[in-house]
């Protein structure tokens, strides 16, 4: 075969050095394949959309606005939060909790001004009965002793709904009375042997917030 013919059919390869060797150098094609653009994002997808389909609402300027009344809600303290508390207020409040009355100012300022009439301020869980209540702590006479304030507060609750004597005090709480008409209420009945002197040995000023010593509770 002629070399022309050889160079005609066999464009890609090169003859070099005649006589000493052949070389072939192959021509490689590369193909440049350039990457695809990026198309929209979903949050552009979402504002397009958006924006195609937009509606409106138009509303006459005789239309009357109608404003909606709430019903109020509140939070009442439970028996676990009183006890971590653990002050002469939150005795007070146990037992309102106990016997199903309001935990109202008028009730709570009743209930600590009894305390202190029994056993005082700086002592009032003494012996854990803030009342010197005798219903289940084993004191006929009030002197007796409760394994813990939760317990003191649910016997007071008890003996106020369950002794009839009492069923006067227990009215008054349950309506959260004014102060006047419920410590009347304490001083007419047989709680005490003396009655508080009819009002006589009651204190009016502000009783303090104590706290009892861990364990009481």
């Amino acid at each position: 075969m002629k070399l022309s013919s050889i160079l005609s059919t066999a464009p890609r390869r090169i003859l070099v050095g005649a006589g000493v060797g052949v070389a072939t150098l192959a021509v490689v094609a590369v193909t440049v394949v350039s990457a695809p653009e990026p198309g929209p994002s979903a949050d552009q997808k979402l504002a397009a959309y958006i924006e195609e389909n937009a509606q409106t609402l138009t509303v006459s300027p005789l239309a009357a606005s109608t404003v909606i009344q709430r019903d109020t809600y509140s939070a009442t303290p439970g028996v676990q939060t009183l006890a971590a508390s653990g002050t002469n207020y939150d005795f007070a409040k146990m037992v309102m909790l106990y016997a199903g009355w309001p935990m109202s100012d008028n009730n709570i300022t009743v209930f600590t001004r009894w305390m202190r009439q029994e056993n005082g301020v700086d002592d009032w869980w003494n012996r854990n009965n803030p009342l010197n209540n005798g219903w289940g702590s084993g004191g006929g006479g009030g002197t007796g002793t409760y394994d813990s304030l939760d317990l003191a507060a649910q016997n007071a609750a008890e003996a106020l709904l369950q002794n009839a004597g009492y069923a006067q005090i227990a009215a008054a709480f349950a309506s959260s009375a004014p102060t006047e008409v419920t410590e009347a209420a304490i001083w007419a009945s047989p709680w005490a042997s003396g009655h508080y002197a009819n009002g006589g040995h009651w204190s009016y000023t502000e009783v303090p917030v104590v706290a009892s010593p861990a364990g009481t509770w």
